[in-house]
């Protein structure tokens, strides 16, 4: 008798706890983020995510995974080991303006030095969003970084070319959203775990 209800507590527990785990640690406008993902064979815990606005319209999602917890941008650049921005878009958009809008990020945030090296690598990325002409409300991208593979980016789960080989691209891609002047001032707030605010607008 008391191995049945050791058996039975053993097996609800297991059951509340897998349960537990597949629940979503975040879900910016309805989206869920699970709390880890898998990156290059590393597992990688959410640090944030949040909602990008462009005046009072909801854009996209995005959520940053690291290897560990990170409150500032800085910390996040000098941070070791694998890396991902996961966006899911909230609304169809132009893939070429979406491209326009990255590489604008990029080139008002970066570091001069870093944004000339990440050059080719944003150029592959352009020609990764042209291929598909629109992005639909629903479709999703990550973008991973693996040290001494590089940068991929992968549309709905499936890789889009091969890897970006520059360090630097993937540091000047987060600058977009963690640089001094990012997409969304709450949306940074938020990849970095903050307190989530409504920032003022910088249209990109």
């Amino acid at each position: 008798m008391h191995l049945r209800v050791l058996t039975a507590f053993l097996v609800t527990t297991l059951f509340l706890s897998s349960a537990a785990n597949s629940q979503p640690a975040a879900e910016p406008a309805g989206v869920p983020y699970p709390a880890a993902a898998s990156v290059g064979g590393n597992s990688l815990g959410l640090n944030g995510a949040g909602v990008r606005y462009k005046f009072v319209v909801k854009v996209y999602t995005a959520g940053l995974y690291l290897p560990q917890r990170a409150d500032t941008p800085e910390a996040v650049l000098a941070m070791p080991g694998p890396k991902r921005i996961h966006v899911v878009m909230l609304r169809d958009i132009d893939a070429n303006e979406l491209g326009r809008l990255f590489t604008r990020g990029m080139e008002d945030n970066a570091l001069p030095q870093h944004w000339l090296q990440s050059i080719p690598g944003t150029l592959r990325m352009a020609d990764i969003f042209s291929a598909r002409k629109k992005l639909l409300a629903g479709d999703h991208f990550s973008v991973d970084f693996v040290p001494g593979v590089g940068t991929s980016v992968l549309v709905n789960g499936k890789a889009a070319s091969e890897p970006i080989r520059e360090p630097e691209f993937f540091t000047s891609l987060l600058s977009i959203w963690l640089g001094p002047r990012p997409a969304d001032a709450a949306l940074k707030d938020a990849l970095l775990g903050r307190a989530t605010r409504r920032g003022a607008e910088s249209g990109h």
